[in-house]
Parts: C-alpha cells; sequence; structure tokens
C-alpha cells in the first residue's frame, strides 16, 4: 500500500505507511525505502526521522548509522554528527580505516560551514588522533578539512603532528605537498623527512614531490629525487618519462635519451597489466615526440622523423605534424613545412590559434622576422587583449630591432596582465643589455623576482643588471646560483662574461665551453664570444 500510494502522487502517505511497517517488521531494507521516498519527495527531516527510528530498531546496523551521517550533513547539521562519525570509525576495521578517511573527508568538504567541519571531524577522531597506528592518518583528514576551510597553517599543524603520531604514515606527508610554497616554508620538511627515513616511502608519493618540484622549478631537486626512485625501484615505469624529460631540458641529451628508451621499454611490458591504458598511451607519444627533439638536436632529421612516424594517436596528430614542420623547416624547407601547418584541422578556435602561433614560430626560427611581426600584427589587431599575441609581437620587434615597438607592446602587455612576470623581465633585461635606464630595469626585473622567485632566467636577468650596475660580486652571487640551478648557455654567456671581467677567464672559458656542448648555437652565446674575442 505504501508503494502504491507513494507512486500514485502522494509520497506522505507513502512515506508513513512504509516506515510503519519497517517499525512492525524490524526490516532495514524497509527503513531504507522510507529513507528513500522521503529524499525523493525532498523532506530531509523526514528522511533524518526514518534513519534515525532505523537505528532504535537495529541499533547494530550501520547502514543505518552512515544514512544518518549522510543526511545530517546534507541538511548541514554538522554539528550533530560528533557521535554517529564517532561511533562508525569505532566500528570500522582497521584494514577500513584509510578508506573511510577518504570518505569522511569527501562528505565533510561539502558542508557550508567548513571550519565546523573541520572542527567537529576532530572532535569525533580524539582517540584516533592520539594512536600511532591510526594518528597519521586522521590528523591528515582533518588537516584537509582545515585545508578546505582556508585554513593553511592549520593543515601545516595537523601535517607535523600526524607525522609526529605516527612517522611511518604517507598521509602528512602528502597533506604537506599540497602546501609547499614560499610562503609555508616548513611544509617540505614534512615530505622530506619522510622520504629520508623510509625507505619503502610509496612511489606516488616520490613522484608527486618531484612534479612538486618542478612546478617550483627547482630542476635539479626534481632530478634527484627521480634518479633515487629510478634506482630503487628501476621497474616502474613513470619516473623514467619524468627523468627523460628533466634531462632533455638540461641538455643532458645522452642520459635523457637512455631514460626515455628505457620508459618506452617498460610501457611495452606493462601494457598488458595496465590499468590506465590512455595515460600509457599519452606517455609513450610524450617520450616518441622527446626522442625525436633529440635526434633533430644532433641534426639527424632522418632519426627525428623516424620517431615521429611512430606516433599513431589521431588525438596527437596536430603535435606531430607541428613537430614534422620543424624538422622540414630546420632543413630550409620553410615553405613545404608551412603547408604542413595551414592543412591542420581546426575543430576549435583554440585549434586555429595554435595553428596560427605554430607558423608564426617557425619563421621565426628560420629568421624570417618581419614576416612573422607582420602576421602578429594582423591577428592582434583583431584581438587586442590577447597577451600571448601582444608578448610574441614585442619579442620578434627587437628581433627587427625595433625596440621602441617592443617597449610600446610589453608595456602594454603589463596593462593587459599585471601578473605576467614575463613582460617585466623582457622589459628590464632589454634597458641592462643596452646599458639604458639601469636602476628601472633593476625595479622591472625584481618586480618579475616576485611573482617567480624560483625563474633562472630571471634571476639570470637580475645578475646582468646588478652587472651592469657595476655590483659585481652581487651579479656572480645570482649569476652562479642561476647557472647552477638550470646550466643554460644564454646564463652561461652572462655569469661567465662577469667572471672574465675580473680576470677569471679560465673558470669563463670553462663555463663557455659546457655551454657550447649543451647549445653550440645560441646566439647570446655566440655574440658574447665574438664580442670578447674568445674561442674556447
Amino acid at each position: 500500500m505504501g508503494e502504491m500510494t507513494a507512486r500514485s502522487g502522494d509520497p506522505g502517505s507513502g512515506y508513513a505507511l512504509v516506515l510503519d511497517a519497517a517499525r512492525r517488521l524490524r526490516d532495514g531494507k524497509l527503513f531504507q525505502r522510507a529513507v528513500e521516498i522521503a529524499l525523493q519527495s525532498r523532506s530531509g527531516d523526514a528522511a533524518l526521522a526514518a534513519a534515525r527510528a532505523w537505528q532504535e530498531a537495529l541499533p547494530t546496523s550501520r547502514d543505518a548509522r552512515r544514512i544518518e551521517l549522510q543526511i545530517l550533513i546534507a541538511l548541514n547539521r554538522i554539528g550533530e554528527t560528533v557521535e554517529p562519525l564517532r561511533a562508525e570509525v569505532a566500528a570500522t576495521s582497521q584494514i577500513e580505516r584509510p578508506l573511510l578517511m577518504a570518505v569522511i573527508a569527501r562528505n565533510y568538504s561539502r558542508a557550508s560551514d567548513k571550519k565546523l567541519a573541520a572542527s567537529v571531524v576532530e572532535r569525533a577522531l580524539v582517540d584516533e588522533l592520539k594512536s600511532p597506528t591510526t594518528g597519521g592518518l586522521a590528523w591528515a583528514t582533518v588537516g584537509r578539512l582545515r585545508l578546505n576551510a582556508g585554513d593553511n597553517s592549520g593543515a601545516l599543524e595537523a601535517a607535523r603532528k600526524g607525522q609526529e603520531v605516527d612517522p611511518a604514515s604517507d598521509a602528512p606527508p602528502a597533506l604537506a605537498l599540497e602546501l609547499i610554497d614560499p610562503s609555508q616554508p616548513l611544509a617540505e620538511p614534512i615530505v622530506t623527512r619522510y622520504l629520508a627515513s623510509n625507505t619503502k616511502a610509496t612511489p606516488d608519493l616520490r613522484i608527486a614531490y618531484a612534479r612538486v618540484l618542478v612546478e617550483n622549478r627547482r630542476y635539479n631537486d626534481a632530478q634527484t629525487q627521480l634518479q633515487a626512485l629510478t634506482t630503487a625501484r628501476p621497474e616502474l615505469a613513470e619516473p623514467w618519462l619524468l627523468l627523460g624529460s628533466l634531462q632533455m631540458q638540461a641538455k643532458q641529451d645522452s642520459a635523457a635519451e637512455t631514460s626515455l628508451k628505457r620508459y618506452i621499454d617498460l610501457s611495452s611490458s606493462q601494457s598488458n597489466r595496465d590499468t590506465d591504458a590512455a595515460d600509457r598511451k599519452r606517455g609513450v607519444t610524450q617520450a616518441y615526440l622527446a626522442l625525436s627533439q633529440l635526434a633533430e638536436r644532433r641534426k639527424d632529421f632522418t632519426g627525428a622523423e623516424r620517431w615521429l612516424s611512430r606516433i599513431d594517436s589521431t588525438e596527437d596528430l596536430t603535435i606531430a605534424q607541428t613537430r614534422r614542420a620543424g624538422l622540414l623547416a630546420r632543413q630550409g624547407k620553410l615553405p613545404q613545412a608551412r603547408e604542413i601547418i595551414r592543412a591542420l584541422p581546426e575543430r576549435t578556435a583554440d585549434d586555429k590559434k595554435q595553428k596560427f602561433l605554430a607558423e608564426v614560430q617557425l619563421l621565426r626560427d628560420a629568421k624570417q622576422y618581419q614576416a612573422a611581426y607582420d602576421m602578429l600584427a594582423q591577428a592582434s589587431a583583431a584581438a587586442p587583449d590577447d597577451g600571448d599575441l601582444v608578448y610574441d609581437q614585442a619579442m620578434v620587434a627587437e628581433k627587427l630591432n625595433r625596440l621602441d615597438d617592443m617597449e610600446r607592446l610589453l608595456r602594454r602587455l603589463i596593462q593587459l596582465k599585471p601578473e605576467s612576470q614575463n613582460a617585466y623581465n623582457a622589459l628590464g633585461y632589454s634597458f641592462a643589455d643596452r646599458k639604458i635606464r639601469l636602476d628601472e630595469a633593476r625595479t622591472l626585473i625584481q618586480k618579475a623576482v616576485q611573482l617567480a622567485p624560483e625563474d633562472p632566467f630571471i634571476a639570470d636577468s637580475l645578475g646582468w643588471v646588478e652587472f651592469r650596475l657595476g655590483n659585481t660580486a652581487e651579479a656572480i652571487r645570482i649569476l652562479e646560483a642561476a647557472y647552477k640551478t638550470r646550466p643554460d648557455p644564454e646564463i652561461g654567456a652572462h655569469f661567465g662574461e662577469v667572471l672574465w671581467s675580473i680576470g677569471q677567464k679560465d673558470r669563463a672559458v670553462t663555463i663557455w665551453k659546457e655551454a657550447l656542448l649543451s647549445d653550440a648555437e645560441n646566439e647570446t652565446l655566440q655574440e658574447t664570444l665574438k664580442r670578447l674575442r674568445v674561442k674556447p
């Protein structure tokens, strides 16, 4: 009768009948059905009443308690959940605790009063927070809710306490990873302590730490973590891809090639048991592209094309064809290269923009600066607020020695995007390189440093302007740190020149030789050596 009444358009009466039947029979399925009817009619209070009646009739039913918790959270009656949550935790086995904690963090994160949610969960987990076996996980759960409430300091404190209680738990360092930031200097030590003291640390955590280091432009530190992981667990595929990408970026081409090929081999052998074939395929495509670029660097264009030909994903057609066009351009076949780019499909506005930028890059690489400038000027006139176009046009204007245009465009970009560190850096470096308006140059570059404090190229600009201002010792300190972080030939060119200027010629030549090995065609490096009449 209850079902018939509910389905005929009277859910209130149907709910009452089903709930009465549930009480008479003490049947959990009927109590659950009463809850469902109440929820379908959007009567949260009735659903809560049914869940509590269920618990009264069947005190040992965990399903009844879980549903009561869910309804209380949905009704935003967070303060009433302390006792039922504590009871649910106590009834959960140690093996199931990690899953329960993840559910708690997910469900309570939906509460409107997020600070109250964090406080309630902390009170409910009071016993678990003290236990050496559950403390790390419990504190991490509290910390995630504090983080969700915008309380970063409280989240960091939770991660710290969790590690104190249970140093072997990976939950506190996993939380601390999300807090790593220059404004939170105590977050990273939580991660490094765990990795240093736990020989069986989960690979995922070390990989995640390496990714955070890359995001913060700490490439050497990231590479160190990945080398440690590939040494300890050489059978894992993903670390080899990340390591190869970093080695390639650092111009360690031979090591990069070895790492990338190792990744491809492992991916092939693990493909049958891989749970995420799509991710694996994307990774293999990335490795093929990187190996093609490495072959191109040594002017092995046939080898570069061979790697590209192994990419069979239609989703990566644009990337592969763009790289193929670049290979043709490097061989002096610019018209054919441009045709490849123009033939690419345009499914979205973003596709169209990427095609345009790819063609412009072909022209820049071929030193066809006027043609590139004209294309950018036309596109920028049609989309005057597109910061990417403005920046690219400014950089091409510099190549054409149209320095007034470059300054105008960069100042325009600063107006459009006040947080664009590249605009401040490019303008300040231009002044420093020409030995003009040096105080303004330093101010501009210091602003860029504030926006991207870990960027070695911006540090290079700051070191260069300090050198121009006559602060040689400070310039050496900054440039040496930047070159250590990223041994790029342009940074090496500047660092070497500052050393040369104070008579440390042997050291300067050593750095220039290293830079030539990584990129003998770098324009800044070649100009520096020619101007100083040095032949390393």
